[in-house]
């Protein structure tokens, strides 16, 4: 017998439209929020940033591809490592093939990291993506906006902040989501999202695992996640 009770079906509709009574309020409130977030005040980006693409050399301007809204991933790849985080691959896979989606509605989506532009281009590659990918090697870009961190700060000996807070002793890659729009040849940051706020923007997968009965099934911290071409058939 399941865990979980059994009951009639004219007693499952009455505790579904109870839960659905709390869904709405809930959907209320996040139409409600994403009219805060659009409220939120901008904020001018002076750093002339210079990124390495397959293209060449593009500015954070050029990144745009000629339309007025800029999403950034933060996909977390540093300048040492083999491959790219596991969850940021997961990420990828589920935004990837909806950036056609998000061109037709004036927003170009593109990926940046730290590790050198031919490690990125060899994974996605590997991974199949067909996404934008800029290196932020040689630029300030992933430190200016809290989601790369230098030796100091990994060891507590300088001040470090992550999603809008205090963090002590970070790794050296975090990831996040960044806003920006261009007007009159300028660049604003207009939002920014990190950690578990990444989750309601990009991840389908989760909120399809928060809808059956076994949820997502992390237990005992259960890091199940994998690069698509590592689970076992």
């Amino acid at each position: 017998m399941p865990e979980h009770p059994v009951v009639a079906p004219d007693e499952w509709v009455a505790a579904r439209r109870e839960l659905l009574v709390r869904e709405k309020e809930l959907t209320r409130l996040n139409d409600e929020l994403t009219r805060q977030r659009m409220a939120l005040p901008w904020t001018r980006v002076e750093q002339d940033y210079v990124f390495a693409t397959e293209d060449g050399p593009r500015t954070l301007a050029e990144l745009f591809d000629g339309r007025s809204q800029l999403l950034v991933y933060h996909f977390m790849f540093g300048p040492d490592w083999e491959a790219g985080c596991e969850s940021c691959s997961f990420a990828a896979d589920e935004f990837a093939r909806g950036i056609v989606h998000l061109n037709a509605r004036d927003v170009t989506m593109v990926c940046v990291s730290r590790a050198p532009i031919e490690k990125l281009a060899d994974y996605r590659r590997r991974m199949g993506w067909d996404f934008t990918w800029a290196s932020a090697h040689d630029t300030t870009f992933n430190f200016d906006f809290g989601v790369s961190f230098t030796p100091e700060q990994q060891a507590g000996e300088a001040p470090a902040e992550y999603n809008f807070r205090a963090v002590e002793k970070p790794g050296d890659e975090a990831p996040g989501l960044s806003a920006f729009v261009r007007e009159d040849g300028v660049v604003y940051r207009t939002y920014s999202t990190f950690g578990r706020g990444l989750e309601p923007a990009i991840d389908i997968v989760y909120a399809l695992l928060d809808r059956v009965s076994k949820g997502r099934d992390e237990r005992d911290g259960d890091d199940w996640i994998r690069r698509r071409d590592e689970y076992a058939a």
